[in-house]
């Protein structure tokens, strides 16, 4: 095998992406090879570029999120390949998804600020369920009395919901426009078949953040969106965020989700 070719190269990385079953970073290739066969990174991007194009018109996509690339089912074909499983998909309470939206949003934020925003107590169920799902984490405190903790997403939370970056989060004023289910939006594919007769259409178990947040519009027409009278972040937050930029990738394993709040 020429690892010089791209071309080569392209099915090799297509049998690591499909063997490894996670996102695997450019670094991470590049580690994969015998010190004097490892091709340059401009040779590897070249690689990943035409498995990408290969991957037109096949059920499946080459996705690069926030820990590095993988092969995925499009999403369009969830309410099909979600029957392989007879367990249903899970489903998110709006309280949790309220919650969710807003550290996705709005982070670092404390519990309190999301209470004030919500109007509501935060259940320390939800945030322990987001924690050991890996979507949160706590990246500092802010210096007020009681030194509440700050938590903000992490890069398993970008990895599930298909982000590459917080900046490819949908803006907020867009979700009016959205319909809730996998078809709500804006270009995305539609399903290639309807659910299972008899069953309400379910979220895929990876789905798209405008997804989620187009199911929360729904449920939660009042939702605030504006934030301005929340306190500005101080620096400290900010050095918080940077940590979770830098997650490794122990750190960004997912775990189960036993502990969702019941609807």
């Amino acid at each position: 095998m020429n690892l010089n070719d791209p071309a080569e190269l392209a099915v090799l990385l297509e049998a690591w992406l499909l063997a490894a079953g996670r996102p695997l970073s450019l670094e991470r290739l590049g580690e994969l090879f015998e010190e004097g066969e490892r091709p340059e990174p401009a040779c590897l991007r070249d690689a990943l570029a035409i498995l990408a194009r290969s991957c037109q018109g096949r059920a499946f996509e080459l996705k690069e999120v926030a820990s590095g690339y993988r092969l995925q089912v499009r999403e369009r074909f969830a309410p099909w390949v979600g029957r392989l499983w007879e367990e249903r998909p899970q489903r998110y309470s709006r309280a949790l998804l309220e919650t969710l939206a807003l550290i996705a949003y709005r982070q670092p934020i404390s519990r309190g600020e999301i209470e004030e925003v919500r109007g509501v107590a935060v259940s320390s169920n939800i945030i322990r369920t987001l924690q050991e799902r890996e979507w949160i984490r706590v990246v500092g405190y802010r210096e007020v009395p009681g030194r509440p903790a700050l938590f903000a997403t992490t890069r398993a939370f970008l990895d599930h919901f298909n982000l590459k970056s917080l900046d490819e989060l949908p803006p907020l004023a867009v979700l009016r426009s959205l319909e809730p289910g996998p078809a709500g939006a804006a270009g995305e594919e539609p399903p290639v078949g309807p659910p299972l007769a008899g069953e309400a259409a379910e979220p895929a178990e990876r789905t798209s953040f405008r997804t989620l947040l187009a199911e929360l519009d729904a449920m939660e027409q009042g939702l605030k969106t504006d934030f301005d009278d929340l306190p500005e972040t101080d620096a400290g937050a900010e050095g918080g965020m940077q940590q979770v930029a830098d997650d490794s990738p122990a750190e960004r394993a997912a775990c189960p989700f036993p502990d969702a709040e019941p609807k």
